[in-house]
């Protein structure tokens, strides 16, 4: 059974999030066949859609987010109203007297900068070892908010189902897409209750479906128009740009063409970044006014749109309005360009740091035919030889490597806050890459020694936690059984503690490559 375990350890590694524990059997299921079984979430009808109780549209937390500044906005001004007048004093005149005013009546934080504090969102409590702690005086925890509420609440619902998924192939391929056209939490408010809708509505329905339908939802959603600031740019010849003197915003037209669609090289001009960015004024949001439609949905301001036609990659784009932008979309999503940008980034996540040219032609190739089929194209992934015969040496993203830890001790989380710990820990903070490339996907951002250091003080933990509850040489079988190499299997003998052996599972091969 050596070879089937090796072809399971791949179909569950490579393509998944690894073997969940328990009396999941995933091992034993995907050695039986393991295409079919990595495939078999590909045939799931609407397997990729995530709904959960409590989960609203983007338009609704649009709405939540101007009512709940508005109710701090009127805090402040109760709070300053309130506050007894000062008494005019003299002008200081040692170094710190302007210091003195009382800190407590600081009103200056913005509800954006309190709410990108997010304190409940790493899960940190009021220090239990700390004398007063128990006493009633002692300060509690700020209340989450409506922004942070909604975080955690999108986080634990990915969570759960990347957790609770049989191979968690389509739930990679959401978060391959979704790292593609990524938006940043930390842009401020918005952006950080929109970050779990914007994947749910814009990256899930599409994930099966064509890359130019993904291209376009993605482009129009709130969160990627106040992510790169479209909602700012206004034609310099439009009614809105004449009237505030104020002119294009090119960040959404730049990432389209550099990150999402041709890739850098693609054969695309500065003036075709430009042409693009007048193409795509007017495609903003709703604001807390809903002078232009519902608060926090995506509107067509024909007010600030550019007047004309525009020239992009040589083709002339008439003055459609709204399909102005759609048709450059459709024209990009099609170009020779893209297919080789997308097709080159696939094999590199799923497969090597140096993608087989062969595999990434192939896959083109593919994505050609079939203008741009992405079911199709996980499924010629799957289909290929390569994808099964190059080893297991990617290293697997802090995500990746906190998941199937879950996955593989059937621990369902309840709470996201361990997982929200140990990716800010990580370097990999949920939706919240560092710029709008994403996070990196290669072995050179994820293997350096202080990661894995700190990888290896998360799995010191969890062994302390649960190593008690588990045989980690049980574990080993679930997670790799024949596969295991002599290595693994004597260290994990060798360990002095249950605790300890489970954090060196944790840290092997079998659960740290993919």
């Amino acid at each position: 059974m050596a070879r089937d375990s090796q072809a399971a350890l791949v179909a569950l590694n490579r393509f998944g999030f690894g073997a969940r524990g328990g009396a999941s059997g995933d091992l034993v299921n995907a050695a039986s066949d393991p295409r079919g079984f990595v495939k078999a979430e590909l045939a799931r009808a609407n397997g990729m859609l995530l709904e959960a109780p409590g989960l609203q549209s983007t338009p609704q937390l649009g709405q939540a987010v101007f009512a709940y500044q508005d109710e701090v906005r009127r805090a402040r001004e109760a709070a300053k109203a309130a506050a007894p007048a000062e008494t005019p004093s003299p002008a200081p005149t040692e170094p710190n007297a302007g210091l003195r005013r009382n800190p407590s009546l600081n009103a200056t934080a913005t509800a954006g900068q309190m709410a990108e504090a997010k304190p409940a969102d790493n899960g940190t409590k009021p220090d239990a070892m700390q004398p007063n702690a128990a006493a009633p005086t002692a300060a509690k925890p700020a209340p989450l908010n409506v922004i942070q509420k909604t975080f955690r609440a999108e986080a634990l619902a990915r969570l759960q189902r990347a957790t609770l998924a049989e191979c968690g192939f389509t739930e990679r391929l959401v978060a391959f897409w979704s790292n593609h056209f990524c938006i940043s939490a930390s842009k401020g408010e918005l952006a950080r209750i929109w970050a779990g809708a914007f994947e749910r509505e814009a990256i899930r329905p599409h994930v099966l479906g064509r890359f130019a339908d993904m291209l376009n939802s993605v482009e129009q959603h709130p969160a990627m128009l106040f992510f790169l600031d479209n909602q700012q740019s206004l034609g310099p010849d439009s009614r809105a740009g004449q009237n505030r003197k104020r002119g294009l915003n090119e960040n959404l037209a730049r990432e389209i063409m550099e990150l999402h669609t041709l890739g850098v090289g693609g054969g695309y001009t500065q003036g075709d970044v430009t042409s693009l960015a007048r193409i795509i004024t007017g495609w903003t949001f709703a604001g807390r006014q809903g002078q232009l439609g519902s608060p926090g949905s995506f509107v067509f301001n024909a007010n600030a749109h550019q007047p004309g036609p525009q020239v992009l990659l040589g083709k002339t784009y008439e003055a459609t309005g709204r399909a102005q932008g759609e048709a450059a979309l459709a024209d990009l999503a099609r170009h020779p360009s893209t297919a080789n940008f997308i097709a080159t980034k696939f094999v590199r996540h799923f497969v090597a740091d140096d993608p087989p040219p062969a595999l990434v032609a192939r896959l083109r190739d593919v994505f050609v035919k079939t203008d741009g089929d992405l079911k199709a194209l996980a499924m010629a992934l799957v289909d290929s030889d390569e994808a099964w015969k190059a080893p297991l040496t990617k290293m697997r993203s802090p995500y990746d490597f906190l998941v199937a830890s879950g996955r593989l001790l059937a621990q369902v989380p309840e709470d996201p806050s361990r997982y929200l710990n140990g990716l800010n820990l990580l370097g990999q903070p949920l939706w919240s890459p560092p710029g709008p490339n994403g996070f990196p996907d290669t072995n050179a951002a994820w293997a350096a020694p202080e990661g894995i250091k700190l990888r290896l003080d998360i799995a010191a933990q969890i062994g302390a936690r649960l190593g008690n509850n588990v045989d980690p040489r049980d574990l080993l079988e679930f997670a790799a059984a024949d596969a295991a190499s002599i290595e693994t299997r004597k260290t994990i003998e060798r360990a002095e503690s249950r605790q300890q052996a489970l954090a060196l599972l944790l840290m092997s091969p079998e659960m740290q490559r993919r």
